[in-house]
Order: structure tokens, then sequence, then C-alpha cells
């Protein structure tokens, strides 16, 4: 009989515990949660935050890009020096950068190719498209180059055309 009178008692200061707020005052019934006004706050703080990092973070992608189509331009050009040491000279305007993973059939000494290749695999510029290779170059034996974002000869920022022989 007491531990049932116990019990009941516990139970009831349970309730009353469940009642009080963080600071001690009572709550009315309804008052847990958030009310509409919190959410829509709420909402628009997120939405002005994902909005900077958006305009801070979209611009940035231009630039790797850019830098992607530089590295690549630097590996291709190291790829081809490798060619030109073992075979006497650089491929020609019509083996193009293919001779870099197959031997051409215009190579002079075949047994001079290189195992495997010069590169793996000739990578597309970061815009999709194929790497043009031109020889003689504007300012050597031969340029790599990539005609931007927009893919045109010339233009500005992304869209400026990247040569070997201006890097």
């Amino acid at each position: 009989m007491w531990s049932l009178k116990a019990a009941r008692l516990f139970q009831e200061e349970e309730r009353h515990f469940d009642k009080l707020s963080a600071n001690g005052t009572q709550k009315k019934a309804g008052e847990d949660g958030f009310t509409l006004v919190e959410l829509m706050v709420v909402i628009v703080i997120i939405g002005l935050l994902a909005t900077i990092v958006a305009i801070n973070v979209i611009p940035a992608t231009d630039t790797a890009r850019v830098e992607k189509a530089k590295a690549d331009v630097a590996t291709i050009e190291q790829a081809l020096e490798q060619y030109r040491l073992d075979n006497l000279s650089y491929p020609s305007q019509t083996d193009g950068l293919q001779a870099l993973i197959n031997p051409p059939a215009s190579l002079a000494q075949p047994q001079r190719y290189r195992r495997g290749g010069y590169i793996k695999k000739l990578p597309d510029d970061p815009w999709g498209r194929a790497y043009n290779y031109a020889v003689p170059g504007r300012k050597g034996a031969f340029d790599i180059s990539s005609l931007g974002a927009d893919g045109q000869p010339g233009g500005e920022s992304e869209n400026a055309d990247i040569y070997s022989s201006e890097l």
C-alpha cells in the first residue's frame, strides 16, 4: 500500500515537472514547438547563407577550369619532350597528339618508341573538347592549345585561349 501511494505521488510530481519550462515557469498547453514566424526567419537566414556561398563558389569553378587546362597543357608538353628525346623529333602535325599514345606509322625508327606510349590517355580540356596541336608553334617548335570556355578563338578571362607557348 505504501509503495502504491509513493508511485502515485511520483507520477504526479513527474507530470508537474514536465509542465515546467527551462526557466522554471509553467508551460501552457500548445506552447511546445516553433511558431510559423520563427520557422520563416530560420528559412530566410538559411537562404541568405546559401546565396552568399553560391556567389563566392561559382566564380571559383571557372578559375579552377582554367588552371586545370594549364596543368593538362604542361603534362602534354612533358610527354612531347619525352617523345622528342626518344625519337629525335616532335610528332608531325598529321600524327598529332595521338602519337603520344600509339606509335605513328610515319615513325622512322619504330624500335625507339617507348613501350606503353608517353601518356596513358589524352585528356580533354575542362570544357569537353580535345586539345589542339600545331607544328610549328607560334613561339616554338609546337603549340598545345585550348579555345577556352566559349570554344571560339580569342576571348577574355575564362573564354581566353590557352597556349603552351604563353604559359
